[in-house]
C-alpha cells in the first residue's frame, strides 16, 4: 500500500464505525463494442437482472471467460471498502462460498483492507456480478447471486452489531424480506443509524411497497439515484427528494455530473460536481455513499460530507470498475483532510 495512504490511516481515523451488509460478489468486467448483446440476452440496459447459473455461464462462454477485469464487488462490499481506505473502520456481513477461488479472493481482500468479516460460508460457489459497460459507460449488471443468496435472518446475530455506529445496507437486498427486517430492527436495537442504498431502479419498482416500509420503520438516510428516486416516488428531482424526505431524516438525490442534492430536517443542499471525462459509470453511487458515510462518522454537517461524496464518485467515474486505484487515493485523501480541518 502507498506509504501516503498509510500515513492518512495512522491519523485520520474517524470515531464513527460503519457495518455493511450486501452481496458477497466478485465483479467481472466485460467492455461492449454496442449494446446489442444486451438484447440478445434480455438485459435492461442500466439495470440489475438476477441470473441462474446456467445463464450466467452462456454469458460468459460469449465472452470465452476473459473479462477486462477481475474484482470484489457488491454495492455495500465496494462502499465498505472505500470508507476503509479512508482510514474508517469497518465491518461487513456476507456470505460465501466454502473454499472456492472467489470465496479465498474476496476474503484475502478484506483481510488487506482491515475490515472485519462477519462471514458465513455454504457449498453454493460465491456469487459473480457480469457487469457489462456500454460504450456509453453505462453499466448493466446479470448477476449470479450463489451463496449470497443463501444468506438468511437466521445469519444475523445481535452481538454483530455491537461496536458500531452505522449499518449500511445495498438495495439488492430488499428482496429477501425477512433478513432486511431483522437486520434493521437487530441494529435499531443497539442504537445504529440505518443507511440504505436503492441500488436499481428495476429492484425499486418490483419492491417499492417493502422498501417505503423499510423507511417508515426505521431507516435514516436513503441514497437514490435520478433514475431510483423516480421508480419509488413518480417525481423528478427536487420533488423526488422531498417526497423522500417525508420518510426519512436524511435524503439524497444523485444527479450525475449536475452534482447532488441533500435534505434534511426541512434544510436544503446542493452539492457540485467536478467536470471529468466519465470512463466508466460503475460503482460511482457506492462511492458517493462511502464518502458520505465517512463523513458523518468524522462529525461533519452534512454539505461537508456531500462535498468528500462527490470527490471520491467523481474519482470513482474516471477509471474502469468500482475500485479507485492507489495512485488516486493518494491525491484525494490529503484533500478530504482539508475538509476534514
Amino acid at each position: 500500500m502507498d506509504t501516503r495512504i498509510d500515513h492518512h490511516l495512522s491519523t485520520n481515523r474517524p470515531k464513527g464505525k460503519v457495518l455493511g451488509m450486501g452481496n458477497a460478489l466478485v465483479d467481472l468486467i466485460f467492455h461492449l463494442e454496442s449494446d446489442q448483446i444486451l438484447q440478445e440476452f434480455g438485459l435492461p440496459k442500466g439495470s440489475m437482472t438476477l441470473i441462474g447459473q446456467e445463464k450466467a455461464r452462456e454469458i460468459l462462454d460469449h465472452f470465452e471467460n476473459k473479462a477486462d477485469a477481475v474484482i470484489t464487488g457488491g454495492s455495500a462490499s465496494n462502499t465498505i471498502t472505500a470508507i476503509a481506505t479512508m482510514g474508517g473502520e469497518c465491518g461487513f456481513i456476507g456470505r460465501t462460498g466454502k473454499g472456492d477461488i472467489y470465496a479465498d479472493f474476496y476474503t484475502d481482500y478484506f483481510k488487506k483492507h482491515g475490515i472485519r468479516t462477519h462471514f458465513s460460508q455454504t457449498d453454493i460457489q460465491t456469487g459473480t456480478a457480469i457487469t457489462l459497460m456500454s460504450p456509453d459507460t453505462e453499466r448493466t449488471f446479470a448477476t449470479y447471486l450463489g451463496a449470497a443468496a443463501t444468506l438468511s435472518e437466521h445469519d444475523i446475530k445481535a452481538e454483530i452489531f455491537e461496536g458500531y455506529d452505522i449499518f449500511h445496507i445495498e438495495g439488492y437486498m430488499v428482496q429477501n424480506h425477512a433478513l432486511m427486517e431483522r437486520a434493521i430492527s437487530s441494529a435499531k436495537q443497539k442504537g445504529l443509524k440505518i443507511s440504505l442504498d436503492l441500488a436499481s431502479y428495476n429492484i425499486v419498482m418490483e419492491d417499492r411497497e417493502f422498501i417505503e416500509k423499510l423507511l417508515r420503520q426505521g431507516v435514516d438516510i436513503v441514497f437514490a439515484n435520478e433514475e431510483e428516486a423516480f421508480a419509488f416516488t413518480g417525481k423528478h428531482e427536487l420533488e423526488a427528494l422531498c417526497r423522500l424526505a417525508e420518510w426519512v431524516p436524511t435524503a439524497i438525490v444523485k444527479l450525475g455530473s449536475r452534482g447532488s442534492l441533500i435534505m434534511s430536517q426541512g434544510r436544503l443542499y446542493h452539492i457540485e460536481a467536478e467536470k471529468v471525462t466519465k470512463i466508466d459509470s460503475n460503482g460511482a453511487g457506492d462511492n458517493y455513499a462511502a464518502g458520505f458515510l465517512y463523513g458523518l462518522c468524522c462529525g461533519l454537517p452534512l454539505h461537508r460530507c456531500g462535498e468528500i461524496a462527490s470527490m471520491v464518485a467523481t474519482e470513482a467515474v474516471k477509471v474502469t470498475g468500482p475500485k479507485l486505484s492507489e495512485e488516486q487515493w493518494a491525491s484525494l485523501l490529503p484533500r478530504i483532510s482539508e475538509i476534514r480541518a
